[in-house]
């Protein structure tokens, strides 16, 4: 059986944290930063052949929320959706940070 390949949006909001990230690394280092962007985006990269890997996040799973997962690449997580054939990644966040207060932060900016 040929293996679906599914395709891998990434949202405005994560493209924004992305870049945040970077520019925050490349305060210290360019090398650095750039080194970090290339293994977040071939991480999420890997979401093309099996985007079940991933985890459900587990703060969203205990209130009932399942249809998010995520990917690990220490310190971050690449939170992203699967729908049909499409995986949306919808934010990646510093694992360090709690992840309610960071969802909180967001819902009141908008």
């Amino acid at each position: 059986m040929p293996k679906q390949n599914f395709r891998v949006t990434w949202t405005r909001t994560a493209e924004t944290d992305l870049e945040t990230i970077v520019d925050f690394i490349a305060d210290d280092s360019v090398d650095a930063a750039l080194a970090v962007l290339i293994k977040i985006r071939d991480r999420a990269a890997t979401l093309y052949s099996f985007p079940g890997k991933g985890r459900v996040v587990p703060e969203l799973h205990q209130h009932g929320i399942v249809q998010y997962r995520e990917l690990i690449l220490s310190p971050w997580r690449i939170v992203y959706r699967i729908d049909g054939a499409t995986v949306y990644v919808i934010a990646v966040f510093d694992s360090r940070r709690n992840l309610e207060d960071l969802l909180l932060e967001r819902i009141c900016r908008t």
